[in-house]
């Protein structure tokens, strides 16, 4: 009778086991996808090219993310903002023609976060932009790149270090509240 008891428990432990590892890869395959550091990033479904909105254009970051000095998010700009100018330049270009639909069904673009941190933590645009913190210091070279990506880990050790060199506080508190 001990032994089919054991046999049951041990069976069990593994059924758990298996369950909680099955659970675990479920949970990563749902999340990989998406935008994280040192991983793929997903195509975002019109391929804004922030090199040319910069470079070419000479628009700021604050141009776009209007809420940067005064909210936590930096915000992603309201369609009005791209058709502004789309509504005439580059009209003929497909991914143009893409924002043009969205527009017109009155529906927002869907677009993939690129960069994301855990729910644990609590980061505040406003406060970075007050302190001078350029955008270029955790978003990397926008102007550089054809399409946004996560170039910067994000993660608490490298967020304590950039406060550490910068003399900002690393109280638990600032972040994790």
């Amino acid at each position: 009778m001990e032994k089919t008891i054991a046999v049951i428990g041990r069976r069990i432990v593994l059924l758990l086991i298996g369950g909680y590892l099955l659970f675990t890869l479920v949970l990563l395959a749902g999340v990989a996808h998406h935008t994280y550091f040192g991983r793929k990033v997903d195509e975002q479904p019109i391929a804004f090219v922030h090199s040319i909105h910069i470079q070419e254009l000479g628009l700021t970051c604050d141009y776009c993310h209007i809420y940067a000095d005064k909210s936590v998010s930096a915000g992603i700009p309201a369609m009005q903002t791209c058709m502004e100018c789309h509504e005439g330049a580059a009209a003929d270009n497909p991914e143009i023609q893409k924002l043009t639909a969205y527009w017109e069904d009155k529906e927002p673009v869907p677009w993939v976060r690129v960069h994301s941190l855990p729910d644990l933590a609590h980061f505040t645009h406003k406060r970075h932009v007050s302190a001078g913190v350029d955008c270029s210091a955790c978003h990397g070279r926008m102007e550089a790149m054809a399409a946004a990506r996560q170039v910067r880990s994000l993660q608490m050790g490298w967020c304590v270090s950039c406060h550490r060199s910068e003399g900002a506080p690393t109280d638990c508190l600032i972040c994790h509240y």
